[in-house]
């Protein structure tokens, strides 16, 4: 019965110009089943998120188009250090831009409709992060205001502009000795370390902001490698003796190769992320639904190899 509005709305200039007639004609199909299914959770997040923004542009409500404009240049933000996987890679100009401020100056509506269409795909690369909840039960009180010096702390600098920065230097030397040893999985020494915190100076890192992230990160190794990510060939290759092992079924071979896809954009991972999404996407309760005992030790194994030698092995 609605197929003469179907018809009608299938076609680009019925949009152009929306009559009253044709919003309650829409109205009439929106409801109606589709064949077309989208198994992307993140990517119809994404989706909303675009459509709240264009929404609160057009009714002016400039407090909710601000609060999803920080959301969505967190979420670009987050891109930019994914760049080694090659569908981000292909929208990187678009993604920094979008994570900048100036892109956002008088955006327009088909602006925004882009970015949805081109970046919807990348958003499930994002990481998410979990915070536990504190509990505190006391009662603040605040007295006089004295002033305390505090000798030798010097002001913070922008953490993730410094990422951006050292990413981009890295990615312009990324024929350094060095930083070709970290990416191809080879046992690094500390002669390698020397001359990658060189690099890391060089692209206008702090000496404090060097030190917190290698804290962070388990050694300066494996944060440059976050940044730099895994060469795919060197992650096939980690797993090359133990694919050749024995015969495997499509869905664990499918298995590996999105642990391959994680080391190539991160360089590194945790064992434990093998029961975290997307893993347990296909495999609910982790690589024990495809893999016999042994064979998941194997893997945590060739997991912990591959941190291992972006560690110094005297510091190992």
């Amino acid at each position: 019965p609605h197929r003469r509005a179907v018809e009608h709305f299938t076609e680009w200039d019925s949009w152009v110009a929306l009559t009253h007639d044709d919003a309650e004609g829409a109205l009439a199909i929106a409801g109606l089943p589709s064949a077309a299914k989208d198994p992307d959770e993140a990517a119809k997040r994404f989706d909303l998120l675009i459509l709240r923004r264009q929404l609160a542009q057009l009714q002016g409500d400039a407090v909710a188009a601000e609060q999803i404009r920080e959301t969505v240049q967190a979420i670009a933000s987050s891109l930019l250090a994914k760049t080694a996987i090659p569908s981000v890679a292909e929208q990187a100009e678009l993604i920094e831009a979008v994570a900048g401020d100036d892109w956002w100056v008088d955006v327009s509506l088909a602006l925004l409709e882009i970015v949805r269409l081109r970046l919807r795909g990348l958003v499930r690369f994002v990481e998410r992060t979990r915070r536990n909840p504190i509990y505190t039960d006391f009662e603040d009180t605040l007295g006089d205001a004295i002033t305390i010096h505090l000798p030798g702390i010097t002001p913070g600098t922008n953490f993730e502009r410094f990422r951006s920065k050292a990413r981009a230097f890295l990615k312009k030397h990324d024929d350094h000795v060095a930083l070709q040893r970290l990416r191809r999985n080879k046992q690094l020494t500390p002669e390698d370390m020397d001359s990658l915190e060189v690099m890391l100076v060089a692209a206008g890192g702090e000496r404090a902001d060097i030190v917190w992230a290698a804290g962070q990160s388990g050694g300066l190794g494996l944060f440059i490698r976050s940044l730099v990510g895994l060469d795919r060939a060197a992650a096939v290759e980690a797993f090359g003796d133990f694919l050749g092992s024995g015969s495997f079924t499509v869905d664990q071979v499918r298995f590996i190769d999105l642990i391959v896809d994680e080391l190539t954009a991160n360089g590194s991972m945790e064992p434990a992320r093998l029961f975290e999404s997307p893993y347990t996407d296909r495999a609910p309760v982790g690589p024990g639904s495809y893999f016999p005992d042994a064979d998941v030790d194997a893997i945590v194994e060739i997991l912990d190899d591959i941190r291992e030698r972006a560690v110094p092995r005297e510091a190992a």
